[in-house]
Parts: C-alpha cells; sequence; structure tokens
C-alpha cells in the first residue's frame, strides 16, 4: 500500500477493473460507502482531543522526542540533535527543518521538545484543525445511500435511444500491464526479487549485471 490515496485506491479495485463498467461503478461505490460508514463510526467513539490516528501520532512523536538534545539559541529559536542530525525549530514562525511540521500540520518529535521547554501542555493549538473529532464527523457525517436494483431504474426515453460507440482506440501489442511502474523513492518489497550487492529490483546477485564482473 502507499500514502497516495489514488493509488490506493487502485490497489483495492485491480481485481474489479475487469468487470464491465456498471459493475465496476457499483464495486467502487461499495469500497467508498463501506470506508466512510467505517470512519463515522470511528470518529464518534473519539474522546481524545485530536482524531485517534492523529492522537497515536502525537504519542509515537513524543516518544522519539526522549532521545533529542535542545541548545537554545533565542526565546524562539532552537537547536536540536539526533546523533549525528541537528535540527532547526523556529516556534514563533512555527517552522522546522525536517519540513514536516509544515507540510502534516503535525507536531514533530523537535517541535515537541521545544513546546515542553516553552512550557506548552495545550499543543492542540499547534495541529491543524482537520485532525480534530468535530471536523472529522463533519467530514463523514453525509452518508452514501445504496443504488437500488437495475430493474427498478428509470431511465428516460432519449437516454436508452442513444448509441454509445466504443472509442477511436488502437490496442498496443503485447498483454496490458496491471501493475504500475514504481518510483525510484518508493522502498522494494521483501517479496521483490532484490539484487543483494547494490539492491536493485528485478534480479538478483547471481544473475546481476548492473556492473561488470571485473570489479
Amino acid at each position: 500500500m502507499t500514502s497516495n490515496i489514488a493509488e490506493c485506491i487502485n490497489e483495492k479495485l485491480k481485481l474489479e477493473r475487469e468487470l464491465p463498467i456498471i459493475e465496476f461503478l457499483e464495486q467502487a461505490r461499495k469500497l467508498f460507502e463501506k470506508w466512510n460508514c467505517k470512519n463515522r463510526e470511528r470518529t464518534s467513539y473519539t474522546n481524545t482531543s485530536l482524531g485517534s490516528i492523529f492522537e497515536g501520532i502525537l504519542h509515537l512523536n513524543t516518544l522519539k522526542s526522549l532521545r533529542l538534545k535542545v541548545s537554545a539559541s533565542s526565546a524562539y529559536v532552537y537547536s536540536l540533535y539526533d546523533d549525528s542530525r541537528r535540527y532547526i525549530v523556529c516556534i514563533d514562525r512555527r517552522t522546522c527543518s525536517c519540513v514536516g511540521f509544515q507540510l502534516d500540520e503535525i507536531t514533530c518529535q523537535q517541535v515537541i521538545v521545544v513546546l515542553k521547554i516553552k512550557h506548552v501542555t495545550y499543543m492542540k493549538l499547534y495541529f491543524s484543525e482537520y485532525y480534530y473529532p468535530e471536523i472529522l464527523r463533519k467530514l463523514y457525517e453525509v452518508s452514501m445511500f445504496p443504488m437500488p436494483d437495475k430493474k427498478d431504474w428509470i431511465v428516460p426515453q432519449e437516454v436508452v435511444d442513444e448509441v454509445v460507440l466504443p472509442p477511436k482506440y488502437k490496442r498496443p501489442v503485447g498483454r496490458p500491464k496491471k501493475s504500475r511502474h514504481k518510483k525510484s523513492s518508493e522502498t522494494v518489497t521483501s517479496s521483490s526479487n532484490c539484487c543483494g550487492r547494490y539492491g536493485y529490483e528485478g534480479h538478483n546477485r547471481h544473475t546481476c549485471n548492473f556492473f561488470s564482473k571485473k570489479e
């Protein structure tokens, strides 16, 4: 799976893509209906200051922050050290050199250390409002209603008389590909065939010819 929502949906509907268009759309609707109902039920039981998933992220970042060393440059700028890495936090501008704080709008481990130094206990103000339970409830409050049976559809006559021709498309030679091309930044899964010498996917170390064997 991936953090890209579009690719998550493609992975879930990999088998359904072989169905006719109406059946495929029905399977897609059922998938979204299931997700929407599950998330609505989950948010209705949330009694924390943030959504349950984001509360877990905050807890994990809090544990990671215990290993950091901090050095104050001013009342708002701090340097934090984690082994050989150095991060700079400007709490006044709400920025961190790890960039995660700006992108995700969730307090990273470096920002948590600075907030503790500033004696800030209510960290909800440093999260995006989209992570608040009340906002998440509004996101899923609209239900997705099921479609009636095909036999019960009332189709206008002009739609019935409409002739839809297939698109002008020349199918390429060979079997169509069902798997996507992975980006170089994506990690190789444990089930993939991977080279033990250089880490490239698609071959093993015995068949590796990425570099000459004279090395």
